[in-house]
């Protein structure tokens, strides 16, 4: 399975409570403009293809894109459109892919769905945070539940699934109010909706807002009173939580966020979007100063070829750019280092030998300086970092624990097994049930026939000691 992820990093202002990577400025600079903004992307396409065909990547047909910020629908819509196009001419689309966009619901209308769906999209996300106006205010949200309505409506007239987002634990947002949201959100109809808990980051205005006492601090007791009502009332609605901040009618989970928990393949494009990927293939021999710095130049005649037919495709969207922003699915990085540079060495004479490891990578986060390594023919990244079988072993139970569908304990003792010949001392230990035993008396997992470790409600709220204690049983 293969996804791909674009973040686009503009928004028409900046809520007090984000810390994601985005601009209210329109040109930040080497080409990074809303108008230019897709051009930039897909010649970014064609540098990581690249990329992957040089370290020895074939990647299936995407099954997934996602268009996240930001606010992705500040663009015009048919620049979402040529960017999903060049995607389909690079790596290939499979037929029944999902393809999401978020929208605030300020900056889309009937007419900007329709091109959306007329142009492959299948699927919209919309910001609706809260339906109590006090707590949108609190938010610096500039839209109402008008918006959101009319958002849901248009996509249900275009043959578009719809999905709601919603933050609980907002400053003076009392339990009542959090009903309000919930009750309305589910009237909505929508076949999905996530519900997030208010993170604040001290670098926010919000964070300053509570650090000076002109806000009250969220509170845990208050928050996890707030999942549990959202949790009862979804249920009763027939939508099933199948990851720990998710619900869905059955069939209508969201493939790219199931995509990212199962730690598949993915792509991400954009200022500090990040990139996985499980099996990289490097030469392995002295003279590599970097195995993983990004290769530059060298595109292939069909890359090149399919990426100056998306430019030209998004050109014509240039002069209607409108708005862009961001999503939490990890790709938020804001730091900033120097560019990643070069091309990996060529395989040269004896004693070269191929060694294949996972991989993650960010991009420059700052679009100027993300613009600047495009333009020098260079996959944008920041840094990359290799995944050693401890980690991919961590990250496997982390995500896995979070997931309705749970922990599958046969895989887990393979990557036990796998991290453990890696590892000097050898302290990994493989899990049996029956050490589980204390976790499910305590209530918070169970353990199916098929050993498939799954969290209860209890175990959701918290999911931070699940896993501890679970690292505990072994030995990470």
């Amino acid at each position: 399975m293969f996804e791909v992820y674009i973040h686009v990093p503009f928004c028409l202002r900046r809520c007090g409570y984000c810390d994601f990577n985005t601009y209210t400025a329109t040109d930040l600079g080497a080409g990074a403009s809303r108008g230019n903004y897709a051009n930039m992307v897909i010649r970014e396409m064609a540098l990581t293809k690249q990329w992957q065909l040089d370290h020895g990547i074939e990647e299936p047909p995407v099954s997934t894109v996602f268009f996240g910020g930001g606010t992705p629908t500040i663009l015009a819509a048919r620049d979402l459109v040529a960017m999903l196009d060049a995607i389909r001419k690079i790596w290939s689309i499979a037929p029944d892919a999902e393809i999401t966009t978020e929208a605030n619901p300020d900056t889309v209308n009937e007419y900007y769905i329709n091109e959306l769906a007329a142009g492959g999209f299948t699927r919209v996300s919309f910001g609706m945070q809260s339906a109590v106006p006090h707590v949108l205010k609190t938010l610096d949200r500039t839209h109402t539940p008008a918006n959101v309505a009319a958002g849901v409506n248009a996509a249900n007239k275009a043959g578009l699934r719809s999905s709601v987002d919603l933050i609980y634990g907002a400053p003076g947002e009392s339990l009542d109010d959090w009903r309000t949201s919930v009750t309305t959100a589910i009237d909505l109809g929508v076949n999905h909706i996530s519900a997030y808990a208010l993170t604040v980051e001290p670098t926010t205005k919000m964070g300053r807002q509570i650090a000076a006492g002109t806000l009250p601090k969220p509170n845990d007791d208050d928050e996890a009173a707030k999942y549990e009502i959202a949790d009862d009332l979804f249920a009763a609605a027939g939508l099933e939580w199948y990851e720990v901040s998710n619900w869905a009618r059955p069939g209508y989970e969201s493939q790219h966020n199931l995509g990212y928990w199962r730690n598949v393949d993915w792509a991400g494009l954009g200022p500090g979007a990040h990139s996985h990927y499980n099996a990289v293939t490097e030469a392995d021999h002295p003279q590599s100063a970097s195995l993983t710095a990004p290769a530059s130049g060298g595109k292939s005649e069909a890359i090149a070829s399919a990426s100056a037919d998306g430019q030209a495709n998004a050109e014509l969207g240039e002069t209607n750019a409108e708005l862009g922003m961001i999503n939490a699915h990890g790709n938020n990085s804001q730091e900033i280092h120097a560019p990643a540079g070069g091309g990996c060495p060529a395989d040269a004479g004896l004693g070269v030998v191929s060694v294949s490891h996972g991989l993650r990578s960010w991009d420059i986060a700052h679009p100027r300086l993300w613009g600047t390594a495009i333009n020098e023919n260079r996959v944008p990244w920041a840094d990359s970092e290799t995944i050693t079988p401890e980690e991919n072993l961590e990250e496997l139970i982390m995500l896995g624990l979070r997931l309705h569908e749970g922990l599958g304990l046969d895989r887990i003792n393979r990557a036990i097994n796998d991290a453990g010949m890696s590892s000097t001392p050898q302290t990994l230990r493989t899990v049996s049930v029956d050490q589980l035993a204390p976790m499910i008396s305590e209530g918070l997992i169970t353990v199916s026939d098929n050993h498939r470790v799954v969290p209860t409600r209890r175990g959701r709220l918290l999911n931070d000691s699940v896993i501890e204690q679970f690292f505990d049983y072994v030995g990470v």
